[in-house]
């Protein structure tokens, strides 16, 4: 029976050069271990640098999987806290403008909730499409979670920071004046 090397070099898969450099390498290793020197397997090498870049790769994909699931659970409760402390708003008759973002909206609210909106007392906040009143008290929780979710709250440190340049100082806002 032939040897594997006369197999492979029957059938044309290696030639006589890479035949003899295999039988260097191998007497190469062979003198190595002979005289004590520490023998680098380049296979071993390879192996074990491509398992630890693969332990790698499974351990940043498991971080990302992980933030994934922490982010999905934090809009659950973003969610849940909206949905449970929502104010109805069926019986408002008197339309409420805000800013989401660039764009003016528009809610309707009575007269309380208008008072308490412009006082900061409650917030608006949004899911998809559809706004919410909360507590100012809800939207703060929900704030420490995630900023974007609140979409409007009045600010009373601003409205009473006047300027001292300010011509229009002795004049004050109604609070009935809509825009």
């Amino acid at each position: 029976m032939a040897s594997l090397q006369d197999q492979l070099l029957k059938a044309g898969l290696v030639n006589k050069k890479k035949i003899k450099q295999a039988e260097r390498n191998k007497q190469k290793v062979a003198k190595q271990v002979r005289q004590g020197e520490d023998v680098i397997d380049e296979a071993k090498a390879s192996a074990e640098a491509s398992r630890l870049a693969k332990l790698e790769k499974d351990k940043q994909h498991n971080e990302k999987i992980k933030a994934e699931a922490q982010a999905k659970a934090l809009q659950a409760q973003i969610k849940q806290l909206i949905l449970g402390h929502g104010i109805d708003r069926k019986h408002g008759d008197i339309d409420y403008n805000f800013t989401d973002g660039t764009k003016v909206k528009r809610i309707q609210v009575d007269s309380l909730m208008q008072h308490q909106l412009s006082r900061g007392m409650l917030a608006i906040a949004k899911i998809a499409n559809d706004y919410f009143v909360l507590p100012g008290v809800v939207a703060q929780k929900i704030r420490e979670r995630d900023e974007t979710s609140i979409v409007y709250q009045a600010d009373l440190t601003a409205q009473e920071a006047i300027e001292e340049d300010d011509p229009y100082a002795d004049y004050q806002i109604p609070d009935d004046l809509m825009w």
